[in-house]
């Protein structure tokens, strides 16, 4: 199983949010190169760059982040936020991305989403089903939809997705635990998918159990960052 770190930006600077609310913000770093930087030293060949600003805004916003990173290390970044409209995608990739992370768009506008992965191929898109009991949310986990995961997840697997990350918005930031059940469920479901987990991860504990359901990957967050999880500890699951 990989371990995928996650990088979170505002205003230029590591943050992170708790269950998406920009009010409950802490701040960790000034400079997200080095964060990344200690990422690698880890031995951790992946990233999960978020930019947050740009997500509240509807445009990239960070993408100077992001070419940083990506000219400064080895390390593999899928990026996402903000990214609604085609010259925003071709910033990410232009900017060093190698997947560029989709979620809103994938469900309010599917018609530009497929002609995306027709274009530029599923292996260049990591898709971002943010949950809430077993139902996707969007607009900022605002707002609860009608659209089963399973269901959103067959669509685009459908359509030549091969990798996928599941927030439990429920869980995210608040270091109780993944949502072991509903992941095992879409992983039985979808066995050939590179399934990601995401949200609530709090321990080493966690990311075995992850590893023993069958995630291909998990992003971790808030436990790194608060010392939960040591980097020194994550080689012993790389």
């Amino acid at each position: 199983m990989q371990i995928i770190p996650a990088i979170d930006i505002i205003n230029g600077k590591c943050v992170r949010l708790t269950q998406g609310d920009y009010s409950q913000k802490t701040e960790y770093s000034e400079s997200p190169l080095e964060v990344a930087k200690q990422f690698e030293a880890a031995g951790l060949q992946r990233l999960h760059l978020v930019d947050l600003d740009g997500a509240k805004a509807g445009v990239v916003k960070n993408w100077k982040v992001l070419e940083t990173i990506a000219s400064n290390t080895s390390l593999v970044i899928d990026f996402g936020g903000g990214i609604k409209k085609e010259t925003d995608l071709t910033i990410v990739f232009q900017s060093g991305a190698a997947l560029a992370t989709i979620g809103s768009l994938a469900v309010k506008n599917a018609d530009t989403f497929v002609q995306w992965i027709d274009k530029y191929g599923g292996n260049k898109f990591l898709l971002g089903a943010d949950v809430r009991k077993e139902m996707i949310a969007v607009n900022g986990w605002m707002e609860t939809t009608d659209i089963d995961v399973y269901d959103f997840i067959q669509q685009y697997v459908h359509k030549g997705i091969q990798q996928v990350f599941c927030t439990d918005v429920l869980k995210d930031g608040k270091l109780e635990g993944p949502s072991i059940e509903m992941y095992t469920n879409i992983i039985e479901k979808f066995p050939s998918l590179y399934f990601i987990a995401s949200g609530g991860v709090s321990s080493i504990t966690d990311l075995e159990e992850l590893k023993n359901i069958g995630c291909s990957g998990a992003i971790v967050g808030k436990a790194i960052y608060e010392g939960r999880i040591r980097l020194s500890d994550l080689k012993f699951l790389i």
